[in-house]
Order: C-alpha cells, then structure tokens, then sequence
C-alpha cells in the first residue's frame, strides 16, 4: 500500500572527533527521533554515511506531510532550535538538500 509523504534531506560534514556522537544524536534512536516523535505525523528518519568520505552524512526525515512537519517544527520550535544549537558543534558544514513529495510503501504490523 502507498502512501502520500513529504520528505526533507540534509547534508552534514562532521567533524571526525564528533563522528560518535553525531551518529547517536541524528540516528534512529537519537535526540532528533525523540524529539519528533513528540509531534504527530513523523513517520521516519534514515542515517547514512557516505562509503567514500566518512565525513559526510545525510539525514531523511520523512512526514505524512509538509503541513504536519510545519504544525510540529512551530509547536515545538524551541526544543527544536535548542538540539540544532547543541549540535552545531559536531559539524563542520551542513546543506539543505532539498524537500519532496512523493509516496512510500506503508507497512503495517501483522
């Protein structure tokens, strides 16, 4: 089954004293995870580190939708602002890749 979604991706250069920790706060279990599964409407967050430059990260957060991520970044801005301040320290650059519409494959548990 298929399923509308928004979905936001960023790019980061962590800086390799800070790789550890960059990995547990953006992971799937991390602080960033935490925090948007105070809103309603997150559906996932992907970590990937790219295979030639360890260095470089992305993350995908995907939404039921824009307005969903929208209502939950206002809800909960200053917790938001807050966790993007505490980890500006663990990169070098960051990059908005991009945000898309588009469908996923719903699963549901059996």
């Amino acid at each position: 089954m298929l399923s509308q979604a928004f979905t936001y991706i960023w790019e980061y250069r962590v800086k390799p004293e800070h790789v550890d920790a960059f990995e547990h706060a953006y992971g799937p279990n991390g602080d960033w995870v935490k925090l948007f599964k105070k809103g309603t409407g997150h559906i996932s967050t992907e970590l990937h580190q790219d295979i030639n430059h360890s260095d470089r990260f992305i993350t995908i957060d995907c939404w039921t939708s824009k307005e969903a991520f929208d209502k939950f970044k206002k809800q909960f801005q200053e917790e938001f602002v807050t966790l993007d301040e505490r980890f500006e320290a663990f990169t070098s650059a960051e990059k908005h890749i991009g945000d898309f519409e588009g469908y996923i494959e719903k699963y549901q548990k059996e």
